[in-house]
């Protein structure tokens, strides 16, 4: 007979992080299934609990170790500044969501940078407002800026207040009088009706975690390279399409589905050997919590309910922060490269955060590689 265990009793007989639970939920190494008393929360197959547990028992060569941490893996270094505890995402301990409700982007990254206030310097100039235009302005910042070694925490604050003053004129446009970025957004695209779902939208992407973004933001600082270089190689490593341009493939789908209705457009991905784009994530077995709050606070333009409720049905996954970026494109008829500013715009902040922290850190990232070679 099959045995079903929760999420305290998984975790007590692995030993592990609730991360590692879900990563191996997602690595189809434990089964997990909804709580019939709690659609909410997920129950784990005991049996496959217990496999994991004894493959644990003993020492694990440092290789195996090291190759599976890179991957939704056992954490790899320490930080202060975020996590996902029980499908919560917490900055310093505060929930996100919570912030959400009120909170804007600028206070998000005083609490993440520790400092004071953060005002953005002013400026007449205007920008573009593009992916584009952030990149360039990066560029040239990247090989101007002082190198972030030997430099006190409260010089590098207010440089980083600098280099997200300059982000923000390259993707809110400009000039910058002041507004918070969130209403710069809405001014830009002429969505006033928006603006407040953006502002809770930039709340809850500041941060993530070591995610491929941050982690390669804290390899370029951990070298002494300035804080604008650290944004840089984030923003980079975000225009990948199993980062931060992700939701464009929702988008994507919404237009077939407009065509020939939710369900056709997902089983057609699916005859063509292709998943359906942002339902479910590793860390969030029960939903992300990130996509509730915002799909909370919208309704969804056709076809999004439907696409929400089929791919829910198909793939046994909610509906994640992608899918909620591209159904606020959606609803407010914002430009199709929008979900991809938005998410540079926040996460910026968190780019930022980790490069200050990898700097006091003082410690070089220099992993080994394992060869396999003639």
């Amino acid at each position: 007979m099959v045995d079903w265990l929760s999420a305290a009793d998984a975790l007590a007989l692995l030993g592990t992080q609730p991360q590692t639970l879900y990563a191996n939920v997602s690595r189809g190494r434990i089964k997990a299934k909804p709580d019939p008393a709690d659609p909410r929360k997920s129950l784990y197959r005991g049996d496959d609990v217990r496999r994991m547990a004894q493959r644990r028992v003993g020492r694990r060569k440092q290789e195996t170790i090291a190759q599976e941490a890179i991957r939704w893996g056992e954490p790899v270094m320490q930080t202060s500044i975020s996590t996902i505890a029980d499908g919560i995402l917490l900055y310093r301990g505060e929930n996100a969501a919570g912030l959400a409700v009120s909170a804007t982007l600028e206070d998000v990254a005083a609490l993440l940078w520790q400092g004071e206030a953060v005002k953005l310097p002013k400026s007449k100039a205007t920008g573009e407002g593009s992916i584009a235009d952030a990149f360039a302005v990066l560029a040239g910042r990247a090989a101007g800026d002082a190198p972030s070694i030997g430099r006190s925490p409260k010089v590098l604050q207010r440089e980083a207040a600098s280099v997200l003053g300059d982000i923000a004129l390259a993707l809110a446009g400009g000039p910058s009088t002041g507004d918070a970025l969130h209403i710069r957004l809405a001014k830009r695209w002429q969505r006033p009706q928006a603006a407040d779902l953006l502002r809770r939208a930039l709340v809850l992407l500041a941060d993530h975690e070591l995610n491929a973004s941050t982690f390669a933001a804290r390899v370029t600082a951990s070298t002494g390279a300035s804080l604008a270089a650290a944004a840089l190689s984030g923003l980079a490593t975000l225009t990948g399409p199993l980062h931060g341009s992700a939701a464009g493939a929702v988008l994507t789908l919404s237009d077939d589905a407009a065509r020939h209705g939710a369900r056709a457009a997902i089983a057609a991905r699916l005859e063509q050997g292709l998943h359906v784009p942002s339902f479910g994530h590793p860390l969030y077995p029960e939903g992300d919590m990130r996509a509730k709050h915002l799909l909370a606070h919208m309704v969804l333009p056709p076809p999004f309910g439907d696409l929400a409720a089929e791919g829910e049905d198909v793939t046994g996954e909610r509906p994640n922060i992608d899918f909620a970026l591209a159904a606020l494109t959606a609803a407010h008829d914002l430009p199709r490269g929008a979900p991809l500013v938005i998410f540079a715009l926040a996460r910026s902040v968190g780019w930022l955060a980790h490069a200050l922290e990898q700097v006091r850190a003082g410690e070089l990232i220099r992993p080994r590689a394992r060869y396999v070679g003639a």
